[in-house]
């Protein structure tokens, strides 16, 4: 799954300055950190698109961590990368914090609730059916009201003129005719390369700088390192047969390859777990309905593979397992990115993949967002009435989702 006031005070030439009242980008201590990563990992419902949107509201509006262009450039990045965007996102921010170890709580405070919870399921409540809760359905409700959100604002800012607005609206369209992951990257190549083309490159600011507590150095040891476990795990895990082994290459396997993250992890990881016999697809079915109920990325969904597999141990193998690659690709590509962002020509094209990025989430919004939320007028109703909380009214997000939760359990009583 973001842009405000793109640099209008930032010189024509040169590089872009810092806003006075904003502190640097690392310079954040990792309780801070922590926190900040936590309190969405207990709120974020929806999935990776919603995920964007509350993002957005906390780190960009609320705590005011990095600019909108900055963080819509992040955003843009991470949808290059495999793995699960949204958390790769939250990893950037906590590593432009504080470093490594602020990427690492970053993401332990936005996974650590939903893989506990879904260890949980998978120990005590396998079988649970939460499809028909009512107060599910009031969170999915409250996914369209973050999503419209994030989609109004970052579409002010990211494709203010005719030209970005028509990249933004030809890529919405596109995803939907066309719902693949793979079409998704191909697009925001495209828009890319349209924007490095066509658009002119005073129309496109840099914004703020990015700063890194990353070395090069450490940045390349950590791609060595990910490819270095791609391709030894597997001969590892042949010459050493034991279970743990074999769990942490299937599910770094999964980490490292997936693209578009979200849903689209779960074939890929039935294909590991269900055909080896490690759970059955009844349990596989059973853990994908309770990954719906809880906030936070849908990749802890590996937690509760893991718990039914063995335990507590099996939940700690297998999530850290399965975000490990993306650590490895955020820290190895970060201190490149600043550079690169920088680039006149460059900036061109993060201003057609920005307009892009605008249209997926444009997309999302329609499929899966409003389709799998909205039924009738009764949670039409709730998402307009979220909305306005949101946009209007200045609510925290976390408020809004318990008040959609109260609403939709109210709907599900006498609809």
């Amino acid at each position: 799954m973001q842009q405000g006031k793109i640099g209008s005070d930032i010189p024509e030439t040169g590089p872009p300055m810092p806003s006075p009242n904003r502190r640097p980008a690392g310079t954040g201590s990792l309780p801070e950190i922590f926190g900040a990563s936590l309190r969405l990992g207990l709120t974020s419902f929806g999935g990776p698109v919603a995920h964007l949107g509350y993002f957005r509201d906390e780190y960009v509006l609320r705590r005011k961590w990095l600019d909108e262009k900055s963080y819509a450039d992040l955003v843009a990045l991470c949808q290059f990368l495999p793995g699960p965007a949204s958390s790769q996102v939250g990893i950037g921010i906590g590593m432009m914090r504080g470093g490594v170890l602020g990427g690492i709580v970053s993401w332990l405070g936005f996974t650590i609730p939903s893989a506990l919870v879904l260890a949980l399921f998978a120990i005590f409540l396998q079988g649970s059916d939460l499809s028909g809760a009512g107060w599910l359905r009031g969170l999915l409700v409250a996914a369209v009201a973050v999503v419209a959100q994030a989609v109004w604002g970052m579409a002010a800012k990211l494709a203010p003129d005719r030209e970005r607005m028509t990249i933004a609206l030809l890529t919405a369209l596109a995803v939907l005719l066309v719902a693949t992951a793979a079409a998704q990257i191909i697009l925001i190549a495209a828009a890319g390369l349209v924007g490095w083309m066509l658009l002119p490159k005073t129309a496109v600011s840099s914004g703020e700088p990015i700063g890194i507590r990353i070395s090069r150095r450490l940045a390349i040891g950590c791609w060595v390192l990910f490819f270095g476990l791609l391709a030894g795990l597997p001969i590892a895990r042949q010459l050493y047969p034991v279970e743990w082994l074999a769990v942490t290459d299937s599910f770094y396997r999964v980490g490292s390859l997936v693209f578009g993250g979200g849903h689209v992890v779960l074939p890929l990881l039935q294909t590991e777990v269900v055909p080896t016999g490690w759970v059955t697809t009844e349990q596989f079915i059973a853990g994908y309905g309770a990954a719906q109920a809880v906030p936070g990325p849908l990749f802890t969904f590996s937690a509760y593979l893991g718990a039914t597999l063995n335990g507590w141990i099996g939940a700690v193998v297998a999530i850290v397992a399965v975000f490990f690659p993306s650590l490895l690709l955020v820290a190895g590509t970060l201190p490149f990115w600043n550079v690169i962002r920088q680039h006149s020509g460059f900036q061109s094209a993060l201003g057609g993949i920005n307009a892009a990025v605008v249209g997926i989430l444009l997309a999302a919004l329609y499929d899966p967002v409003w389709i799998k939320a909205i039924r009738g007028p009764y949670d039409f109703s709730l998402a307009v009435v979220a909305f306005g909380l949101l946009v209007y009214w200045k609510t925290p997000s976390w408020l809004v989702v318990i008040i959609c939760a109260l609403g939709g359990a109210l709907i599900g009583t006498f609809t």
